[in-house]
């Protein structure tokens, strides 16, 4: 029998979602769930501050700023797939409307490439879909810098840990005070 391995398959950019749910449903309604698994768009969130005009209590005009979570795609135009490459498989993802093709396949029928075991799971850590728990070398109290986020750049001191979710609560300077910033593990490095 063949492994499941990871795919990636390319997309008309900014259609990725659309077409993970069109590949879903084709899932479902041509009974290829022992074939294919995971279908994955690498989106990352990313929290944004916009100034908003407000009243204060007195009706004065005021700026203010306001919090805005949005979600960035990593990959525009590629979806990640989890299948097992049968001839069955193959197909229904290839005739999927909005798929054009497998990344990793030299064309003229033949079967594209997986994704590494490493790369893949990279990809998966960095959006929080990954069940393998990530190693660290920090623990509480330690200095760390942030690699990518609102804070990136930044260092801090970790205040506390969640192994659960793999993350930490960092302190950094922000507008001169040490303002608490959750931050996953795989976005923190020791210093």
């Amino acid at each position: 029998m063949q492994e499941k391995l990871w795919y990636v398959v390319n997309t008309y950019s900014g259609h990725e979602n659309r077409v993970k749910e069109n590949l879903e449903r084709r899932v479902e309604t041509m009974g290829i769930q022992d074939s294919l698994f995971k279908i994955v768009v690498a989106e990352e969130k990313v929290i944004e501050y916009k100034k908003v005009n407000a009243k204060d209590a007195t009706g004065q005009k005021i700026e203010k700023m306001k919090k805005v979570e949005k979600y960035k795609n990593l990959f525009p135009g590629y979806l990640f797939v989890e299948m097992i490459m049968t001839d069955e498989a193959w197909y229904v993802v290839r005739n999927t409307p909005g798929v054009t093709g497998f990344i990793g396949s030299s064309g003229g029928g033949a079967k594209p490439f997986p994704v590494s075991p490493e790369e893949i799971e990279s990809i998966l850590r960095r959006i929080g879909e990954s069940d393998q728990a990530i190693e660290i070398d920090f623990g509480v109290g330690d200095r760390v810098k942030i690699l990518s986020g609102p804070f990136q750049g930044q260092e801090g001191t970790v205040e506390t840990l969640n192994h659960d979710n793999q993350s930490a609560r960092v302190l950094v300077l922000f507008a001169s005070r040490e303002t608490p910033a959750e931050v996953s593990y795989v976005d923190l490095e020791k210093l």
